[in-house]
């Protein structure tokens, strides 16, 4: 898979979001980012290994914790995806509304 498909599969599911969400305060033990998601440890441990294999976490161990980290950059990617669609949609928009002003003007010199 390429690294965009990673990174959607990732961010697809509900708790990876919220993990996500956590990271952006900081960096966190594994415990405290499984605290809040109501759901056993192996499948937070599963989660994370998704968010890690599309390059959005990094570990760090200090000591003998180990902290998680959100590395950001590859939402870039899915944000530049995003955009040539967003393009698309306000060009079609911006025809729409030109549709309407020029019903208007029709309407307006009967």
């Amino acid at each position: 898979m390429d690294r965009l498909t990673n990174v959607l599969t990732a961010i697809s599911h509900p708790t990876r979001r919220a993990i996500i969400e956590q990271l952006s305060n900081g960096p966190a033990r594994f415990l405290d980012i499984a605290k809040p998601i109501d759901t056993a440890l192996n499948a937070v441990t599963k989660h994370l290994k998704l968010l890690e294999r599309a390059g959005l976490i990094e570990r760090e161990k200090k000591g003998r914790e180990v902290f998680i980290t959100l590395r950001a950059e590859p939402l870039q990617e899915v944000a530049k995806w995003t955009h040539v669609y967003e393009r698309f949609w306000n060009k079609r928009l911006d025809q729409f509304e030109q549709y309407f002003k020029n019903k208007k003007k029709k309407k307006e010199k009967k």
